[in-house]
């Protein structure tokens, strides 16, 4: 099993690879593939979050891991401290946009500004000739550069978290993992030893990890509460403030069973922000939840640019399928029209766009077109 070649230094003997430890099974196993395949390998532990009050953080653990593994490996391990950049870059942008009433994606910010800036140059001056991770996705060599390619296990793909990253920090970057699928991961670590092959994924992020949003958010935004509202206009009860909630939730609302509704959950279909009210229906496809379209701001190219009305594919979250649409370009700003209408899609959220296995890029959402007239 190799290293697709995406730079002349994958031919050079003994080319030095700097591996962003995790000290998660897919960062180990991309280690140990690097190293079997005859390239100098170390590993670089990032840093991110200081704050750990109460424990919810998992890297201290995380880094004891990472050593494990490359003590197993015999690779060198270096750790690094980004907590600055992380909170000046991701975690202020996070803050703001919940204030703003969007619904940020930090893990798509956490791609493009730590994992492939600052670790990029630190892994540069460790004197790296390439950098990897243990992203499920894959790099191929362009016309005008790396392009950024879907995952072999369609399941696991994550390019829509790196959607974001300027084309030219791909440049010199391997993704070991991008044509197996988890399990096979899993078996490699075994084999191989790993003493993490056994440790469970990773879910969210880092300083949020397992406690309560809404408790961990109002720790630093002050809440504003006000009236939960039916279409109709109907008190229903009162919400906490409208930056807890997100399009098309349906938990912890707080309203259980409603005097002459019907025994059905409620959505949230809107958030009012000039009346502070938050907006439910027990419609799950309401008009309001369901837009024809979208256009993005400062869409980050990672292909060359598609001709207007060009048919591609689109994904508005995470391990959504792909959904079809036709693009049209307006300056730094793409218009997306989807052939089937979408549910809950969110400002603050990224659309990415696919070219059958190609990701051309993404965007921030900035403007939904909602199927309620009213709305638009």
């Amino acid at each position: 099993m190799s290293v697709a070649n995406t730079s002349p230094f994958t031919r050079a003997p003994g080319a030095h690879v700097v591996v962003g430890m995790s000290g998660g099974v897919d960062s180990s196993v991309s280690a140990w593939l690097l190293k079997e395949q005859g390239f100098r390998v170390s590993g670089l532990f990032m840093s991110n979050w200081t704050e750990d009050e109460q424990g919810y953080c998992s890297a201290a653990e995380d880094f004891q891991d990472a050593r494990r593994v490359c003590e197993e490996l015999d690779i060198p391990l270096h750790r690094v401290d980004f907590s600055r950049e992380y909170r000046e870059r991701v975690f202020a942008r996070f803050l703001a946009d919940y204030q703003a009433g969007k619904t940020p994606n930090p893990d798509v910010l956490c791609n493009r500004e730590i994992k492939f800036q600052p670790f990029r140059d630190y892994a540069l001056r460790l004197g790296a000739d390439l950098i990897a991770t243990g992203h499920y996705a894959r790099i191929a060599q362009g016309p005008q550069g790396p392009e950024l390619l879907r995952a072999a296990d369609e399941d696991k793909d994550q390019t829509y978290f790196l959607a974001a990253v300027q084309r030219a920090h791909l440049d010199r970057v391997l993704f070991p993992l991008g044509e197996l699928t988890k399990p096979e991961v899993r078996r490699l670590a075994t084999r191989a030893g790993l003493p993490v092959h056994r440790k469970k994924d990773s879910t969210g992020i880092c300083f949020i990890g397992e406690r309560e949003f809404r408790e961990f958010l109002a720790r630093y935004l002050k809440p504003d509460p006000g009236i939960i509202v039916d279409d109709g206009g109907r008190e229903l009860g009162r919400h906490q403030g409208l930056m807890f909630y997100t399009l098309g939730q349906r938990r912890g609302l707080g309203i259980g069973g409603t005097r002459g509704a019907r025994e059905a959950p409620w959505y949230v279909i809107d958030k009012d922000a000039a009346r502070n009210r938050l907006v439910v229906s027990q419609d799950a496809r309401h008009p309001r939840l369901m837009s024809s379209g979208l256009r993005t701001a400062g869409f980050n190219w990672l292909a060359p640019v598609p001709r207007n009305g060009q048919r591609l594919h689109a994904r508005i979250r995470h391990r959504q399928a792909l959904q079809a649409c036709t693009v049209a370009i307006d300056g730094d700003d793409v218009q997306v029209r989807f052939s089937a209408p979408q549910r809950a899609v969110v400002a603050g959220q990224y659309c990415v766009l696919y070219d059958a296995g190609r990701c051309l890029g993404g965007g921030e959402i900035a403007w939904v077109a909602s199927l309620d007239a009213s709305q638009t």
